[in-house]
């Protein structure tokens, strides 16, 4: 076989030119002849995982993606750098998005060199593929129209009688509901903001965009360019961990140390950064405690979100490497849409906090902290049970598509006084998680129908598929968190026994 050597100049010279949104025709023609009958073994593919030596997998075709960080996605591309991309690349593109990779296109897969995956595991992924192509046919990926302009409606009116409660009343009690409803407004937001993000409603993604730039940036004070980045990191990822504490190559939902760790490696990871090797007073006291911090860290976890927002948006910084190396690169997608959105999103906020000039200043910072934590809890409470206390893994032991989305999930369902319309309408068709980790393009008003389908698929398999509702899903959330802090204890004594 040709080595990887033979073809590496005028790749380099594709990948430069892409950088600079210029590919010429001679550098369409050097990487087709260069590609030409060149085959890879998996292992020689398994080699290049960096975001500057990055190769993938597409239906057993190569491509170099190496520093592409104009890839209309983001940087989320290098999360499956050296390995098999089909599956998410599916989840995530519309039809025709293939056209774009051709580019980067070096030659072919060796099929009998992906020694890790036998015949059942190969029949596996071709069932779920065919599943996916039976919801196409089905319409699952269409969506209502008229749903969707209820629920902008309904979320408008939330956010009207909030402001109306503020401007109508003088009492104590009336603001402290304002601003519950006003946080719960802000949750309702995110979901709206979460389906037109992942392009679940409108089939041109610029809509979609723009509609979560109205509900991301000016309602709710989120930059749409930070979310997309950090989301679309987590789906492809959920619940890896990242290979050190010095890189941002796992899921960053969980990348929350050291306030929280999700496993013992996790809680260990920060040792690197010190030179004795060992766990820092801060480190030890949160880990320890994580089970009783988890509920006040969701609820200053709005402030921070913001923040990261401002940030981005106003250039200021980024949330993570990747985003930075991204945004340095590419810059914001609408910069002045979003800009001008979250400006007039802290205007409005501003009137409101003040009651329209009738409050102290110190009144006015009670309302928009009661709003602004109640929304991080609401917000966290949902997509934490949706992750939080499930599966976690390590780059290089993460299993195929469908299952890492499985494992690492939990759907939510009614129990515990909670019925089910009330958890359907809470959550936002994220008490589907499982089926909307594994259909993320498909509109939250047909989850129901596939999660039939899906909890079928799984059983079919053997594949582990948990459910739980608000008060057992919470449950197994804070008894994982005092595990990993019981784990965490007990090995540093043995590791340090003189402490």
């Amino acid at each position: 076989f040709l080595s990887a050597s033979c073809i590496k100049k005028p790749i380099e010279k594709v990948n430069m030119c892409v950088a600079e949104n210029r590919v010429t025709s001679v550098s369409s023609a050097e990487i087709k002849k260069a590609s030409v009958n060149t085959k890879y073994t998996w292992e020689e593919v398994k080699k290049h995982v960096t975001p500057d030596d990055a190769w993938i997998v597409y239906q057993n075709r190569v491509y170099d993606v190496s520093d592409w960080y104009e890839h209309p996605g983001g940087a989320v591309i290098f999360t499956h750098a050296g390995d098999d991309m089909t599956d998410i690349f599916a989840a995530f593109h519309a039809a025709g998005s293939q056209a774009m990779m051709k580019r980067f296109y070096i030659g072919d897969l060796i099929p009998e060199s992906v020694t890790h995956k036998d015949e059942q595991q190969l029949a596996f992924e071709k069932g779920y593929r065919d599943l996916r192509a039976k919801l196409v046919m089905m319409g699952m990926f269409k969506s209502s129209k008229l749903f969707y302009l209820y629920k902008c409606s309904f979320n408008m009116c939330m956010w009207a009688a909030a402001v109306a409660m503020v401007y109508f009343s003088d009492n104590v009690g009336v603001h402290v509901a304002s601003a519950l409803l006003l946080g719960l407004f802000w949750q309702q937001c995110g979901w709206l903001a979460h389906d037109f993000l992942h392009h679940q409603v409108f089939k041109q993604r610029k809509y979609g965009d723009l509609a979560g730039i109205f509900w991301g940036d000016l309602m709710q004070g989120y930059s749409m360019q930070w979310w997309k980045n950090k989301h679309n990191g987590h789906h492809a990822v959920p619940n890896l961990h990242n290979t050190s504490a010095m890189t941002s190559d796992g899921d960053p939902d969980i990348d929350t140390m050291p306030l929280l760790a999700w496993s013992i490696k996790q809680a260990q990871s920060f040792r690197e950064l010190r030179a004795d090797g060992k766990d820092s007073a801060f480190v030890k006291f949160m880990i320890k405690w994580q089970a009783f911090t988890y509920f006040p860290i969701l609820l200053i976890a709005r402030l921070s979100w913001l923040n990261e927002s401002f940030k981005t948006a106003y250039g200021l910084g980024a949330s993570s490497a990747n985003a930075e190396i991204e945004m340095k690169r590419r810059g914001l997608q609408y910069p002045y849409l979003e800009r001008a959105g979250i400006a007039m999103h802290w205007t409005w906020m501003a009137v409101l906090a003040s009651g329209f000039g009738r409050f102290s200043p110190l009144y006015g910072m009670a309302y928009f902290l009661l709003a602004t934590c109640s929304c991080g809890l609401f917000l966290a409470l949902v997509f934490g049970l949706g992750h939080n206390g499930m599966a976690t893994y390590d780059a290089e032991t993460r299993p195929d598509f469908w299952k890492l989305q499985v494992t690492t999930t939990r759907n939510i369902t009614g129990g515990h006084g909670f019925p089910q319309f009330f958890v359907d309408w809470l959550c936002g068709g994220l008490q589907y998680q499982v089926d909307h980790h594994l259909f993320p393009m498909m509109p939250r008003h047909n989850l129901a129908k596939c999660h039939k389908l899906v909890e079928s698929f799984c059983k079919e398999w053997g594949v582990q598929y948990h459910e739980a509702d608000l008060v057992v899903g919470t449950i197994e959330v804070l008894q994982h968190l005092a595990k990993v802090s019981d784990d965490f204890l007990v090995d540093m004594i043995n590791e340090f026994p003189a402490m």
